[in-house]
């Protein structure tokens, strides 16, 4: 049935790209390629390593065990496969990867023919993928196979009393590096016991950004002249509902904003809604950005080091399909807020939980918090140090991952 469900799941892709979706075609026209690139990538007498990623989140989660590896260990070549096209076309030109590709379709055929082709030393998946076929032949042929970084709740299905087929994937892994003790717990409920409390190896990837992070002189001039700068990092249009009230009628603080989305409607959205004066960063001058309130960052890439610049943070989603990194932000030292829908994002609770995380409702629940950080320095300053310090105390999850492995 699994296996049936895949030729199905293909067949639906195909369609839908010929349809004139333009995900499923890339996608498509990817997987065309995947067979033919790693017999032209492919090195006799090489030993591989595999990781396979979802997403980009994924891949963030993946970096720290790779650029580690390839540092350390250059005798070994990395192999880095991606299911969403988003995320592939986001890091197929990785360097730390020798190849970068989609996975196959997970049909036994395509399983075993990867498989064979690739012959891995080791296999990482990271968090949530679980290839019923691919995971098989691992086993099958004896390559130890990894879990990263992985997290596991009761309403999954695994420990669902119907799911009793698909949780023999999960009996497919050598090890288990999990992020929390009650993913530890619910596996050896199905009598799963090689598993390892680790953390998230994405505190190690937000360590390393922070170290990396770029000097921005047009984000530098912005910041001149005493005025605290706000950072709404990943932000969608429910998420300037909330904070937009309080800007507009209180001048105190500058604004940068990173949305989500960048093209001409979303930035000319911000510019209308904002009262204040409003910069692109790509078409501002030094002088302009001085005399700027709101500094409107309509291109990608340079969030993660934007964040530095802020006193106090907003990450998006929130108020969607879910938050998205908060983690890019408390790095920093910094207080960050966020909208109501984290509840699948442990670091959110556990921020919430130290003080440096807070959790915002609607505008005036907004406000009143603003109002706080503003009136009250060292309540922003101690919640900021609370952000700072549980980043720190959770890293190292990759040195003790590898630690485990021998490398």
């Amino acid at each position: 049935m699994y296996t049936l469900g895949i030729y199905i799941y293909l067949a639906i892709v195909k369609l839908v790209a010929m349809l004139g979706h333009k995900k499923a075609r890339r996608m498509i026209a990817g997987h065309k390629e995947i067979f033919s690139k790693l017999k032209e990538g492919l090195r006799e007498d090489t030993e591989y390593l595999w990781f396979h990623v979802s997403s980009l989140g994924e891949f963030e989660q993946g970096r720290p065990l790779m650029e580690r590896i390839r540092a350390e260990h250059p005798e070994y070549r990395i192999i880095l496969t991606f299911y969403s096209p988003s995320g592939y076309d986001s890091a197929k030109n990785y360097q730390y990867a020798d190849i970068v590709c989609y996975l196959p379709f997970d049909t036994k055929l395509n399983a075993r023919r990867f498989v064979n082709m690739v012959n891995p030393k080791m296999a990482f998946f990271v968090k949530y993928e679980y290839w019923m076929n691919f995971l098989s032949v691992l086993k099958k042929k004896g390559i130890p196979t990894y879990s990263i970084s992985s997290i596991f709740r009761e309403k999954q299905l695994f420990f669902r009393p119907w799911g009793i087929f698909y949780r023999r994937v999960l009996h497919c892994f050598t090890h288990f590096f999990v992020q929390n003790e009650h993913s530890k717990e619910l596996l050896a409920t199905l009598g799963i016991k090689s598993v390892m409390v680790v953390g998230d190896t994405r505190f190690d990837r937000v360590a390393k950004i922070q170290e990396a992070a770029r000097q921005l002189p047009l984000v530098e001039a912005f910041v001149e002249g005493g005025r605290p700068v706000f950072v709404a990092g990943s932000s969608w249009q429910p998420d300037e509902d909330v904070y937009f009230p309080y800007f507009n009628n209180n001048g105190g603080w500058k604004v940068i904003i990173a949305s989500h989305e960048v093209n001409e409607e979303r930035v000319k959205s911000i510019e209308n809604r904002f009262k204040g004066v409003c910069v692109r960063y790509t078409q501002a001058t030094m002088d302009e950005v001085r005399a700027a309130d709101c500094l409107i960052v309509d291109c990608f890439g340079l969030l993660s080091s934007i964040y530095r610049y802020g006193k106090v943070a907003y990450v998006g989603g929130g108020f969607g399909v879910g938050i998205h990194n908060i983690l890019e932000a408390a790095v920093y030292g910094i207080p960050v807020f966020f909208g109501p829908n984290n509840a699948k994002f442990q670091e959110a609770a556990q921020l919430k939980e130290c003080g440096g995380g807070v959790e915002i409702h609607n505008a005036d629940d907004f406000a009143r918090h603003m109002r706080l950080f503003t009136e009250n320095k060292q309540a922003m300053q101690m919640a900021g140090d609370a952000a700072g310090l549980y980043v720190k105390n959770n890293s190292r999850a990759s040195q003790k991952i590898l630690s485990v492995l021998g490398f």
